[in-house]
């Protein structure tokens, strides 16, 4: 084939916007989030949970509501080979609630869960939101007492001081009463908000009916202007709400978890109640929430279900990992510099040995005999160890041996001939 008619190198596909390859100090970050993540859960022995990856698209429209921008506008649905819809995860919560019922889990009630993974959301990308993104979730199933509240959000606190990213982050809690008083307070935000309803945004406009509690979240300055006069829960929270809210409260106090109050906080969806709440930082720009959640007594109902109470939170892990910084790997315990191949698979025994007994060890065993020795010092590990033959025999010398004591002893006895 002449130069001519050679084909052209075919084009190099490139990632899907709103995705991201995660490497380097990034990766150790986002790897140092859930690590600590499971670890925690660990301590509260929330049980762990693998959820499929996509359901059926009614899992999440039932759950999240149809006229929600994310069942709307953010799901990634599409037709199985059966023609059924299914819809790759928008979140975790409305999957668990399935598996919940459709696994017996009742049993197991008070369940606690723990899990994390990647979610999809088809929105425009920005700084720390992507279309695939990862996040760490905990919930408490069929525990309708304010402690399971609490522990939750003592368990967050303590996940967020772990990370080192405490200073500067606010809880912000608030409480959307029992299904009477949140009733009341919808009904009565109706009347306020129809009022204005002409210098509403178009998108206010469309909720006031429907789900007037999400007016009170606008970002929209047409709406601003008028949700700080709006009704708040408090009016309308029966004698029950109140209690249950003192005790949530009492018990964060208790634990030395500060909050702050925040009586504009809602979610909109019917089936919250009691205990709403974000934990906010100002060290992400407008996008300042860094982990969410709140109480669903009436979610399981809508996937239909029994009356069953819950109570769960969600944090973004790309966000945390933002705030947690470059993490940079641990130092390498040993490097190991081969400078005669005869001694190869005495060597790899070597290698294996270390890494079994919990050492983090590389080899350097390729390029010049000569050479090698200086690209293992260049690797910047703890120790040195340098494999050459004398007399015949494997000779073994071990250098940065003034650290740690106890590992340097324990990398002697392993490599010694």
């Amino acid at each position: 084939m002449s130069k001519d008619s050679t084909p052209p190198a075919p084009a190099t596909p490139q990632a899907i916007r709103g995705t991201q390859d995660i490497f380097g100090p990034d990766a150790e970050a986002f790897a140092f989030v859930v690590e600590t993540f499971e670890r925690v859960r660990r301590l509260y022995r929330f049980r762990r949970a693998e959820m499929p990856v996509f359901e059926k698209t009614a899992v999440f429209s039932r759950s999240l509501g149809e006229t929600t921008d994310v069942v709307s506008k953010e799901m990634y649905s599409f037709e199985d080979r059966g023609g059924e819809s299914l819809t790759l995860r928008p979140e975790f919560t409305a999957g668990i609630a399935r598996a919940y019922l459709t696994n017996g889990w009742q049993q197991h009630a008070p369940l606690k869960l723990a899990t994390h993974g990647p979610l999809f959301r088809y929105e425009r990308p920005q700084k720390g939101r992507y279309r695939q993104f990862h996040q760490i979730d905990a919930e408490i199933l069929g525990a309708a007492e304010p402690q399971a509240d609490v522990e939750l959000l003592v368990m967050a606190d303590q996940i967020l001081k772990e990370l080192g990213i405490a200073d500067g982050v606010t809880l912000h809690l608030n409480t959307l009463g029992d299904a009477p008083s949140r009733e009341a307070w919808r009904a009565a935000l109706i009347d306020y908000f129809r009022a204005v309803k002409g210098e509403l945004s178009e998108d206010s406009q469309e909720r006031l009916e429907k789900n007037p509690l999400r007016i009170l979240d606008s970002k929209d300055p047409r709406d601003k202007v008028f949700t700080a006069d709006a009704p708040m829960i408090d009016a309308f929270l029966s004698d029950e709400a109140q209690s249950f809210f003192a005790k949530v409260t009492a018990g964060l106090d208790a634990a030395g978890v500060s909050w702050t109050r925040a009586p504009a906080l809602v979610r909109g969806l019917d089936y919250y109640r009691h205990t709403a709440f974000e934990f906010v930082t100002d060290r992400l720009g407008a996008q300042g929430t860094v982990l969410g959640g709140g109480r669903y007594d009436g979610l399981i109902e809508a996937l239909g279900g029994p009356h069953t109470p819950a109570v769960g939170w969600a944090a973004g892990i790309e966000r945390l990992a933002m705030l947690v910084g470059d993490k940079v790997e641990a130092p390498l315990d040993v490097v190991i510099a081969l400078e005669s191949d005869v001694l190869l698979e005495f060597a790899i025994a070597r290698l294996t040995q270390l890494r079994r007994a919990g050492l983090s060890a590389e080899m350097v065993a390729s390029g010049s005999p000569k050479k090698r020795f200086d690209k293992a010092a260049k690797m910047g590990a703890v120790r040195l160890a340098s494999i050459s033959e004398r007399d015949g025999k494997p000779f073994v010398n071990v250098r940065g041996e003034n650290v740690d004591d106890a590992r340097t002893a324990l990398i002697h006895g392993i490599l010694a001939p």
